[in-house]
């Protein structure tokens, strides 16, 4: 049986198709002989796969971000999916691929959410966090990149315009919690959901085969995005001992948990908005993480990297 997604090809099956390649290590065998360690793609998700015997001119025309039509075998190893390559080539102008297909991308359009966040901007009453949210979404090149980049690389929300995904699941996520928890000041956990990762946009250097930026390897999305905030806050006129606006930064200090989890947090949570914020964003980075993992699967149980372990496709 030939597969047509990757995501639905399971142990012995062959595929055929075309695929993006996503990462690609030039790897020596103990033999001595060479071959690709790659990351390959569709819409319907990632396979690790493996070239063996390398040739001259695959090594000269095989690079990340080409599509190449790939003919070969599913395997199982170290309980994830694997595609043993039998054949391979370059993409053709004359297979008039696709690339629609090809890229994973958030289920609801981009324009679509979009909208929703411009929405909820316009539900904070505060005006320092109103005037800060704005100032900083104002700039089109941080726009185009909150609308377009995924979360992370690889462990949740990691697809075209993921990142902006996650940020309205998040808003609407809050919003169905403010009744049970009314003590929380809503303005701070919107402003939070909107710019817990803002400094991703400059982490993050390709929204369709994201890599880390100089800034983000030496720095950090929390650090980033806290760099930001401060020249927004500048431009705006707002001081820097605002206490909306120190309550916003800490918030997204200390998103990751407590700091001796060692997840990265600057500083663990002192505030309600930012314990809630915190869970709030780990169910979502989590629940997505798990989705990812089945998706397209049709085994009962699937190893996810997040979790370190099976999770049951249910």
């Amino acid at each position: 049986m030939v597969v047509k997604h990757i995501a639905d090809a399971i142990e012995g099956e062959r595929f055929i198709g075309f695929l993006l390649v996503k990462e690609l290590n030039h790897r020596i065998a103990t033999n001595g002989s060479e071959y690709f360690d790659l990351m390959l793609g569709d819409r319907s998700g990632l396979i690790g796969s493996k070239l063996w015997d390398v040739t001259e001119e695959q090594k000269s025309t095989i690079t990340v971000k080409k599509v190449v039509k790939v003919d070969g075998i599913v395997t199982i190893y170290r309980n994830q999916k694997q595609l043993s390559i039998q054949r391979i080539r370059i993409a053709l102008p004359e297979d008039d691929v696709d690339m629609q297909a090809l890229v994973q991308t958030a289920e609801v359009p981009r324009e679509e959410l979009w909208q929703d966040l411009r929405m909820m901007i316009e539900e904070i009453q505060s005006p320092t966090l109103h005037k800060l949210v704005k100032t900083i979404l104002m700039s089109k090149e941080t726009r185009e990149a909150i609308t377009t980049l995924p979360a992370e690389k690889k462990m949740h929300h990691s697809y075209y315009a993921g990142l902006l995904e996650h940020i309205v699941t998040l808003l609407n996520s809050a919003s169905q919690l403010f009744p049970v928890y009314p003590q929380l000041n809503k303005d701070l956990v919107i402003a939070t959901c909107i710019l817990h990762d803002i400094g991703k946009t400059k982490e993050l250097t390709d929204p369709i085969f994201p890599e880390y930026s100089t800034e983000g390897e030496l720095i950090g999305h929390i650090v980033l995005g806290i760099e930001l905030i401060n020249d927004a806050a500048l431009e705006a006129g707002i001081s820097s001992r605002d206490e909306e606006l120190l309550a916003l930064k800490h918030c997204i200090l200390s998103h990751h948990g407590d700091v001796d989890l060692g997840y990265g947090s600057a500083i663990s949570g002192k505030l309600p908005e930012a314990i809630f914020f915190h869970y709030l964003d780990q169910i979502d980075a989590k629940l997505n993480a798990m989705k990812q993992t089945v998706s397209g699967s049709s085994e009962e149980w699937v190893y996810s990297p997040m979790f370190k372990r099976k999770i049951r496709n249910s």
